[in-house]
């Protein structure tokens, strides 16, 4: 049995920013009497990318609703560039934000430029007497090809593939210039091509972007960028580790954050995770 206790990183090995991306002290998130989320730390610098990694039910996706100023904790702080959760107005707080949600209710009418764009708007479609500048219009043609999205600016969206979906709605979030990205399964649904590309252009956008900080929820470590620089572990909405992600993903630490026993490997920059079979005994 591996340790529960979170790993801790020494102190400036992490990229220092002047104020962190964001800072969750003890959080706890307590619905009907049950803790969703116990005692959560985490702090993001510039230019960190975090996974979130846990079964189902571990805590993830409603601690990334504190960190997208989605909602509250019921007890400890949360700092989201530099601001307070309780003391700020959340709508104003989640414009500085980008939050990529798949199952986004976007309007099927509308072209891969035209979603981009209401990323200045926070909006599900383009709002009423307002026009984008050409210089928005060329920043939405410029992140959709970075995103290798070139071509399609004109694609309505019922035409799109899942993954081409995908890309465009994190081209949307990065439109308003965001400090930090939010990504909630991104890759889910997607089949193995379609995947790999979200995941390079993920990786492009980190290299392009160096004092971006996102944070990413995925449930498998195949759906990891190889720029991912540091992960966390949640089971039962506790933190079983904490830190760089060649320290966390390791087979003893994730086995024990899913309660079965896997083997971990790298290649590549990218993770693998098969599960150890019980060795045999031979009877004489």
């Amino acid at each position: 049995m591996v340790t529960t206790a979170p790993l801790v990183f020494p102190a400036g090995t992490s990229h220092q920013g002047p104020v962190p991306v964001i800072q969750a002290d003890e959080v706890a998130v307590v619905r009907d009497g049950r803790a969703i989320l116990d005692a959560v730390s985490l702090t993001v610098r510039e230019g960190e990318h975090w996974a979130l990694l846990g079964a189902n039910g571990a805590g993830k996706s409603t601690l990334l609703g504190l960190l997208g100023a989605v909602s509250h904790p019921t007890r400890g702080t949360v700092r989201v560039l530099g601001r307070t959760l309780g003391r700020v107005d959340l709508r104003e707080l989640r414009t500085l934000l980008g939050h990529v949600n798949p199952r986004h209710p976007l309007q099927s009418a509308l072209t891969v430029r035209q979603v981009t764009l209401t990323g200045l708007t926070n909006s599900v479609e383009p709002l009423p007497r307002w026009t984008p500048t050409a210089d928005e219009r060329a920043r939405a043609d410029e992140l959709l090809a970075m995103l290798g999205m070139a071509g399609k600016e004109a694609s309505r969206w019922p035409a799109l593939s899942q993954g081409e979906r995908g890309r465009t709605l994190i081209a949307r979030s990065l439109m308003p210039s965001p400090r930090l990205l939010l990504l909630d399964e991104p890759a889910t649904g997607l089949d193995l091509a379609a995947r790999e590309q979200l995941l390079d252009s993920l990786d492009a956008l980190r290299e392009e972007h160096p004092e971006l900080a996102t944070v990413l929820v995925t449930h498998h470590l195949e759906e990891l960028p190889a720029s991912t620089t540091h992960a966390m572990l949640l089971r039962g909405g506790r933190c079983v580790a904490s830190g760089p992600a060649d320290e966390v993903l390791t087979t003893d630490r994730v086995s024990d954050c899913f309660g079965h026993p896997v083997r971990i490997t790298r290649t590549e920059g990218r993770w693998t995770a098969r599960a150890q079979r019980a060795q045999r005994v031979t009877r004489r």
